[in-house]
């Protein structure tokens, strides 16, 4: 592109034109002193209309910026969001089903688009299978993967190490423990998220409220979930300072679920406490009924176990979790904020939901606890929340 340096022109009679052209490209400069008089002024307003034709011919070539450029905005931005559900089971379906539902309403507001419906996999809990959708999400330049629960995450802080894809986790019960997190105010890292981190101490406490002659416990986990590995440790802690016997049962899959759970009742227990663990959950409608006809209450870490027949669940309301999620992507995506700086959100965990059915077969008054809670649900046993 010709440019026009500078140009001065005085009021005729003209002493002295100082006259420069740089081409931008070549940075050559021409210089023009030219004298008063008839003749140098036709050349001056001749090399004038000379230039004028040649600028307008190399218009075109050079930079591209013009006075219209557009403003850096997130008007009409699409972002890919990975969504990666460890298992199916209702506390996580309900996490995703609140994480899209908030996603929609914050496109809205920003003027943008989260596209999530042909970037959702749900892994049924095996590991290969979620490494192998992890990496197909990557490739598919997801703008941000968000693994539900502490498996997921743990695969998906493997798989950025390299690239560095912000991760935003949902229900991770602790995300110190797990590695995911240099510290919850600190991430440090790609990663940040919500978490599900419970009160054992409260449960225990409603536990023995409910029945002050308890004298053994079962725990019954997954001695391979990450979530639950904590959580075990402060039951014991309390159990032990509290001189109550516990007796552990684990187990990987439904089957072994239901085994253990077979075990239990053998064992005599008085209770059965689990943590936020995704195995037990799964396998909730196949071991409720165990426990009723032996007349043993199951407490547990997440509402969805009452959903699915145990006597109580307390923690966290999951919906409540998959709008912070949502929040938090829309902080790092549209507000352009650093998972590292970002701290993990755990929410006030202190409902208590009942399953009246179960309560009635059991043949407990759940009145006495209800002054021990911040919130109380009462729910009847379903599949799937309404």
């Amino acid at each position: 592109m010709l440019c026009v340096n500078q140009v001065y022109l005085s009021e005729l009679p003209l002493k002295r034109i100082r006259f420069n052209l740089i081409k931008c490209y070549d940075k050559i400069n021409f210089s023009f002193e030219l004298e008063e008089d008839f003749i140098m002024k036709k050349r001056l307003f001749s090399l004038l209309l000379v230039a004028t034709i040649i600028a307008g011919a190399l218009s075109g070539c050079g930079s591209s910026e013009s006075s219209d450029s557009v403003e850096t905005t997130t008007e009409g931005t699409v972002y890919k969001v990975g969504i990666i559900q460890y298992v199916d089971d209702a506390s996580l379906n309900q996490i995703v089903s609140s994480l899209e539902e908030q996603l929609d309403v914050l496109a809205e507001e920003n003027g943008c688009t989260f596209e999530y419906e042909d970037y959702y996999c749900n892994g049924q809990a095996d590991s290969t299978t979620i490494n192998q959708m992890v990496t197909e999400l990557i490739n598919d330049d997801v703008d941000v993967l968000v693994p539900i629960a502490t498996p997921t995450a743990m695969i998906c802080q493997s798989a950025t190490e390299d690239n560095q894809i912000p991760v935003v986790f949902s229900a991770v019960s602790d995300p110190e423990g797990a590695g995911l997190v240099a510290s919850n105010d600190a991430p440090g890292s790609n990663i940040t998220g919500t978490s599900d981190a419970l009160n054992t101490v409260a449960i225990f406490d409603l536990m023995f409220t409910q029945d002050r002659d308890i004298q053994k416990v079962g725990l019954l986990y997954d001695k391979s979930q990450d979530s639950s590995a904590g959580s075990i440790e402060e039951a014991k802690a309390y159990l032990d300072a509290a001189g109550v016997e516990y007796v552990e049962k684990t187990g990987t899959s439904n089957d072994e679920v239901m085994l253990a759970a077979d075990a239990l009742v053998a064992e005599g227990v008085d209770a059965v406490f689990t943590p936020t663990d995704n195995t037990i959950m799964t396998a909730e409608l196949a071991i409720y009924e165990k426990f009723i006809d032996a007349g043993i209450p199951h407490y547990c870490g997440a509402d969805s176990f009452a959903l699915n027949g145990a006597y109580l669940g307390y923690g966290v309301n999951y919906a409540s979790l998959g709008v912070e999620t949502a929040n938090m992507v829309a902080q790092i995506l549209v507000d352009g904020e650093d998972p590292a700086t970002l701290p993990v959100k755990t929410l006030d965990n202190g409902t208590a939901t009942v399953n009246t059915e179960t309560a009635a077969a059991i043949g407990l008054d759940y009145e006495k606890i209800k002054d021990l809670c911040d919130g109380f649900v009462e729910i009847q046993t379903a599949e799937e929340f309404d």
